[in-house]
């Protein structure tokens, strides 16, 4: 039918493992998986695939832990043994196209240049999987691998938070409704 949308059956954020990655920008994905953890009550557990799984009665959480650029490796795993469908897979990743807290809800689309999309795309052979975008600000033209590695600054921290919050919403809007509904009640073009 036209205008409907899968139900989204595995949500995955991206992210780099270890404590030297841990709260910087390129890990927004992680925060916002551990967020929904958190508020669905479910804890984190090794997976075989190197990744964290946490499951939401029928929805799965996922924190790929193969660093950002071999996320597609273990999304491609997990997916392909429950059976889960590209279009049922939501990926939430920062982006440093958008203002530090604006989300963007997409049900396809190319990698923009994030390694880590780009590596899911590449993996599944497709571009139709549903991302959220979650911005973290402009890298400067020289150093965006350092900007993206970086901690966000004092200042930043009460957007970030609140960024976090709506991402969280966003995903469980789509859950419960439909990507499309979320699209339209968070896809804002006003700065958060």
């Amino acid at each position: 039918m036209e205008g409907s949308t899968p139900q989204i059956r595995l949500v995955a954020g991206l992210g780099n493992p270890g404590p030297e990655y841990a709260s910087t920008r390129h890990n927004i994905g992680f925060m916002v998986a551990d967020q929904l953890a958190a508020q669905f009550g479910s804890t984190w557990e090794k997976a075989k695939w190197d990744a964290l799984l946490a499951k939401c009665g029928g929805l799965f959480l996922i924190k790929p832990m193969s660093y950002m650029n071999r996320s597609g490796y273990p999304l491609l795993a997990i997916a392909q043994f429950y059976k889960i469908d590209p279009p049922e897979i939501l990926v939430m990743l920062d982006d440093t196209a958008l203002p530090l807290g604006r989300l963007r809800l997409r049900l396809r689309g190319g990698s923009g240049g994030h390694n880590g999309l780009e590596s899911v795309v590449m993996q599944f052979g497709t571009e139709e999987i549903p991302r959220l975008r979650i911005g973290i600000g402009e890298a400067p033209a020289a150093g965006s691998v350092d900007y993206v590695l970086s901690r966000f600054f004092d200042e930043e921290k009460p957007i970030v938070r609140a960024a976090i919050d709506r991402a969280a919403e966003a995903v469980k809007c789509a859950i419960d409704n439909d990507l499309v509904s979320a699209m339209n009640t968070f896809n804002k073009t006003e700065e958060p």
